[in-house]
């Protein structure tokens, strides 16, 4: 088959993909109802520098998955496109199956579906219809990585009537050019975490510190480890760490860190949203928080995971067994996910000791010592006003054994009191009021006279 290509100059990208596939549905069209030859078109960007072409080039995209992605993109800017085609062809109205597509409840264009994409690519020609069919199941980049899916259709119907879909944060990525941060929901249980801090603002023990930056060396040189070395075939993909301490002592702030200071996103995961009383709905949350990330090298944060990764029970009935069952797809799909998976606990003993070995750290965050309050204590008090003499940050780090999170409420409460009665300084009174409300937060008592 001859394959004319056309070379795509002008800075125009979704005007000259709709212009395209017009095109390669029109040379279809002609062959299966006038029996022309059908001139197969593909479009080359390489002169182009769009935002779709770098797109198509930066993923190396086919004819094929070219293609998807422009049927993927058509209903979002051009809801009567594949109506008006079709009409050319048939004036008088009537059916043609084989195109495929359907009706939305609020869209009332034709959403193409994956038959949409074998008629244009393939007619009806079975042998080559089978062949678009393996690709896109087995090969498109496109369906690998996440970025158009495939609808599921209910049971009974074939597989290929399912719509071709733009995931949402790829439709907002190529109608503004701006990326389109997925947001907490049912079908993403998860919400981005960023840090305005710098490490310097983390004060942790040096072990603490050193097991961190093992980390660190996970995000930097994983593809040097896995590739270049050879690593792949021996060693599980992915990085596996346990974060133990009480609140407050730098657990969300240090995923937060990590994430700022490789480039990459942290998603805290939201177990209540995750964990269903449903049979099989714990699961399906999760495959779908999973399948939404493996390809996406986001940092998965997950706070609280005694709740869901605490110690398993007997089976005494159906819903120990089924919550068992749900543990043991976690567990698996955080063993075989490619990139960094953080599990935070209050208490390690809190957690299966069948999944602490499973993991390729356990970092324990331990509640700061004098000196590390004495810090936390100076770069969290306003430089901007000075404190009343008759209180130094020295007794406050020798006097409470507060965590870093209680200092910077406490710091937070004294610094409003001030502003809101125009003192010039920050009284004592203040800073005791407010440590004294940590302490009341957690029931605990506490004499506050220094």
């Amino acid at each position: 088959m001859d394959t004319l290509i056309k070379n795509i100059n002008t800075k125009t990208d979704i005007k000259e993909a709709i212009s395209f596939l017009r095109e390669i549905i029109y040379a279809r069209f002609s062959s299966e109802f006038h029996g022309n030859d059908f001139l197969k078109l593909d479009m080359s960007f390489e002169k182009n520098d769009s935002f779709i072409a770098s797109f198509i080039r930066d993923n190396e995209l086919n004819y094929l998955d070219k293609i998807l992605l422009f049927l993927s993109i058509i209903p979002h800017i051009s809801p009567n496109f594949f109506s008006t085609i079709i009409s050319d062809f048939l004036p008088n109205g009537g059916e043609l199956p084989e195109f495929g597509g359907v009706k939305g409840k609020n869209h009332r264009g034709i959403i193409p579906t994956v038959e949409t994409a074998l008629y244009i690519l393939a007619g009806n020609d079975v042998e080559e219809r089978k062949q678009v069919s393996n690709f896109i199941l087995s090969n498109s980049k496109l369906i690998k990585n996440a970025i158009i899916e495939i609808e599921k259709v209910p049971y009974g119907e074939p597989q290929m009537s399912g719509k071709i879909i733009l995931t949402q944060e790829y439709v907002h990525l190529f109608l503004t050019g701006k990326e389109l941060k997925p947001q907490l929901s049912q079908g993403f249980p998860a919400s981005l975490i960023t840090t305005d801090l710098e490490w310097d603002d983390l004060v942790l023990q040096e072990k603490t510190l050193n097991d961190v930056k093992e980390i660190e060396n996970w995000l930097a040189y994983k593809e040097v480890l896995m590739n270049d070395w050879g690593m792949s075939s021996k060693i599980k993909p992915g990085y596996r760490v346990l974060f133990c301490g009480l609140p407050g002592t730098g657990k969300t702030l240090t995923a937060g860190l990590l994430g700022k200071h490789t480039g990459k996103d942290v998603y805290r995961v939201d177990l209540s949203m995750v964990v269903s009383k449903y049979i099989g709905e714990t699961e399906k949350n999760l495959s779908k928080l999973f399948d939404k990330s493996i390809n996406k090298d986001w940092i998965l944060f997950f706070d609280e995971a005694d709740s869901i990764f605490g110690k398993r029970t007997n089976v005494r009935d159906a819903h120990d067994k089924y919550a068992n069952q749900e543990v043991s797809y976690l567990l698996q799909r955080i063993e075989t996910h490619p990139g960094l998976i953080i599990l935070a606990s209050n208490f390690k003993n809190n957690i299966d000791t069948a999944f602490t070995r499973r993991f390729n750290n356990i970092i324990e965050f331990e509640t700061p010592n004098y000196d590390e309050r004495l810090m936390l204590w100076k770069n969290n008090l306003p430089n901007k006003i000075e404190l009343e003499e008759s209180i130094t940050i020295e007794e406050l780090a020798k006097k409470f054994n507060i965590t870093g999170a209680n200092i910077v409420n406490a710091v937070q409460y004294a610094c409003l009191r001030t502003i809101a009665n125009k003192e010039s300084k920050i009284l004592k009174q203040y800073i005791l009021e407010g440590v004294k409300r940590e302490y009341t937060k957690e029931g605990k008592t506490i004499n506050i006279k220094l």
